[in-house]
Order: structure tokens, then C-alpha cells, then sequence
């Protein structure tokens, strides 16, 4: 699979097929074959609502988190409208992604109504990887997620969060992966996944809508600022209920759940005050190299929803964001007692093994013999992965070749 990637000759290229997916969604407009998608917040819900009784809203709720979410809509939709000018691809996915989202929270609620006992189900305490993208985070996670006495989350649990009788969520998830391979080809590169991989549990910040998915996807500045200056608690009060949830579903509530996703790092106080007994895995890595990948990554998925991505822009966004993440990161690590290991990207691809051993050392973990081999088999895996020609595709970048 990997020979067969095929070589991105620029973090702005784009697949044709998302370029006659465009031409084909502008003519069905043109022509009244199809009405162009509404971004407009009410729509948006009408949309999402239907078959759903009204409380679901507000299963398992307050009225704060209930008020959060819908503010957090109306600043969404208002910057996509006005500020992402997206094309025609852009406008339908952004439509059929908040409409998805809304979509999964009435689902939570209802669920929430019928079963409340799950949101008093008891956890073990998590692991927690800390670091913006790009600062060797995903490698963390699932080295430390491999061993059998922890549990993680799947790709298709995080993006798909309510539980099914029958679980269809890893076949959808495996579909949903399919189509994003087709739109980008190197997205493997950027951060190989399988559908029941263990993943990032993006897909709960995502559901109360925090904002590091949809900025690392169009520009939407206004929603950005109105994010960070805002108090993050009832996204984390709804990620709780949803690790909850899932953990109850799954049996695995007792095994300390490793938990990753970037967007810790700017809200880190918040997520501690769900989870206090959290041990905290702090991930380093050179700044010009974050900034770096991260812009590679961005530019990436930006260029697929919009015809105007501005690459000197992806990068001074991403170094102020770089900036503000370490500031956040050291502040509440001030005010933290419990365990915390740092790591060096830099070391733990040297010796992995040895880093490791130190991290389960300073977080007062026992390393068994047969967490090791698992590790090793999730290093062999990870060794044949697309992601190897990032490296190689970010050295062409940073000299101005092609990517």
C-alpha cells in the first residue's frame, strides 16, 4: 500500500475527484436539480430533530450545557457563513457535519433519558496524552493503548458515539474512511486509521462542539477566538458522559482508559476537573516541526472545502496557536499534583522501549512482559504504515520542493 501512495506534489494539491465533485454540485445547483445546502443554525437542527421528541435535548443535561451548545452552533454557523468561503464540497460537507453532530447528541439524549444509570457508571483513572497534533502524540497514545491492562477508544466509537444493539459502528466507520481516502489520497500519510484502530476520541469534543475540528478544516476565525475565550466545562461534562457511556457498553470501565486528542492542551483545566485522579503524558517536540506538519496537515484538509487557502496564514494561525497551547499547558500543569511524564519526540523515536519504561516508572505503572509484546507488534505495524512518507513529503515542504 505504501509504494502505491501516490506523491503530493504540494500541500495545496487536491484529488480531481474533488474537483469534478465541485463542477457536479454547482451545475445540479445551477440547474435546480438540487437545492444548495443551508448552513443557517435552525435549518440545521429542523434537519437533525427529526424523529426526536423534544427532551432529548436535554437528557443528562443542564441547562447550562444545553445553552453552551446552542451558542456554540450560532458562532459555528455564522463564521462558516461568512468567513470559510467554502466551495461547493465545503458547503455540503459543513451542512452534513453539524447536521450529523446535532444529530448524535439528541441520540446521546435519548439514550441518556431511557438509561441514566450509565452516567454514574465508575472509571478507572485515565492516562492522559497531552500535546498539540503533530508533537508525536498519536505514537504515544497507541504504544500505551496497545498494553492489555488499558483500554482505548475506536475510530468509529469516537466519530459515531451512541452505542447500537447490534453494532454497525465499525462497518460505517470503515465506509466513512473509505470515501475520506477517495477525496484525499494521503491522508494515511498525514495519520493512518482503521475504523476499529484505537483513535483520538476527537470525535466526543467534536459532539459538544469544540473547535479544533472544524479550524483545522476551514478557516473560521471569529469561531476560533469565540472558543478560546470561552469556558470549555460543559464540552468536558459532555466528553465525561460519553466516556461513560462507552466504557459501560464496552465492559472496560475498571481498565484505565488512554485518552488523546489536541485540543486537551488549550482546555487541560477543564478536563481535569472530570477526571482528578488523571495521570498526564506530556508530549514534546521541536517547535519548527510541530508548526511545520501541522501546516501540512492543515493545508490539506482546508484545500479540500475551499479554493482560497492561504498558506502564510495556516502558518501564522498555527504558530500563535502553538504559543498559546505551551502557555495553557504550563499553567495547569502549576496548579496539577497527581503523575505526570514528559517525553521527547526526539527520544522516543531513538529508543522507545527505554522511554516507555520511564514513563510507566514516573506514573507509578507496572510495565508487564506482555504489555512489551504488544507494543512491539504495534511498532511492527506502524513501521509498514503510509505515515513513514510524511517525514519525507514535510522535507520536500520545508525546502520548497515538491511535497
Amino acid at each position: 500500500m505504501g509504494a502505491m501512495l501516490p506523491e503530493r506534489p504540494h500541500p495545496l494539491a487536491r484529488a480531481p475527484l474533488v474537483d469534478r465533485t465541485c463542477a457536479g454540485l454547482d451545475h445540479a445547483w445551477e440547474r435546480g436539480w438540487l437545492p444548495p445546502p443551508s448552513i443557517d443554525p435552525d435549518e440545521l437542527w429542523r434537519r437533525a430533530a427529526k424523529g426526536y421528541a423534544v427532551e432529548t435535548e436535554r437528557g443528562g443535561r443542564s441547562e447550562e450545557d444545553v445553552a453552551d451548545f446552542r451558542e456554540r452552533l450560532s458562532a459555528l454557523c455564522s463564521a462558516v457563513a461568512s468567513e470559510a468561503r467554502l466551495n461547493a464540497l465545503g458547503k455540503t460537507m459543513a451542512h452534513g457535519q453539524i447536521v450529523r453532530v446535532i444529530r448524535q447528541r439528541l441520540g446521546l439524549g435519548q439514550l441518556w433519558l431511557q438509561r441514566p444509570e450509565l452516567l454514574d457508571t465508575p472509571l478507572a483513572p485515565p492516562i492522559v496524552v497531552v500535546g498539540p497534533m503533530r508533537s508525536g502524540t498519536t505514537r504515544l497514545h497507541r504504544l500505551l493503548a496497545a498494553d492489555p491492562a488499558h483500554c482505548a477508544t475506536r475510530f468509529c466509537d469516537s466519530w459515531s458515539p451512541v452505542p447500537q444493539r447490534i453494532d454497525m459502528r465499525p462497518l460505517w466507520g470503515g465506509m466513512m474512511l473509505a470515501v475520506a481516502r477517495q477525496l484525499d489520497p494521503w491522508i494515511d500519510a498525514l495519520h493512518p486509521m482503521g475504523s476499529m484502530r484505537a483513535e483520538e476520541e476527537l470525535g466526543w469534543i467534536t459532539s459538544a462542539l469544540g473547535h479544533s475540528t472544524f479550524e483545522t478544516q476551514w478557516r473560521v476565525s471569529s469561531f476560533t477566538s469565540f472558543c478560546e475565550k470561552r469556558d470549555a466545562t460543559p464540552i468536558y461534562r459532555e466528553f465525561a458522559r460519553i466516556l461513560r457511556t462507552d466504557a459501560a457498553h464496552h465492559g472496560n470501565a475498571m481498565r484505565p482508559r488512554v485518552l488523546k486528542v489536541p485540543q486537551f492542551s488549550e482546555e487541560l483545566p477543564a478536563l481535569l476537573a472530570q477526571f482528578p485522579c488523571a495521570r498526564l503524558v506530556i508530549a514534546n517536540r521541536d517547535g519548527e516541526d510541530v508548526l511545520r506538519s501541522a501546516v501540512s496537515l492543515v493545508a490539506n484538509q482546508m484545500t479540500i472545502q475551499s479554493d482560497h487557502v492561504d498558506l502564510d496564514w495556516i502558518e501564522a494561525e498555527w504558530r500563535r496557536k502553538l504559543d498559546l497551547s505551551h502557555a495553557l499547558v504550563e499553567a495547569a500543569l502549576a496548579d496539577f499534583t497527581g503523575p505526570v511524564a514528559h517525553v521527547h519526540f526526539d527520544a522516543l523515536g531513538a529508543n522507545w522501549e527505554a522511554e516507555i519504561a520511564r514513563i510507566y516508572a514516573e506514573l507509578g505503572i507496572d510495565l508487564a512482559p506482555e504489555a512489551r509484546t504488544a507494543m512491539r507488534a504495534e511498532m511492527r505495524e506502524s513501521e509498514l504504515s503510509p505515515h513513514r512518507f510524511h517525514a519525507m513529503q514535510l522535507a520536500r515542504f520545508k525546502s520548497g520542493k515538491a511535497a
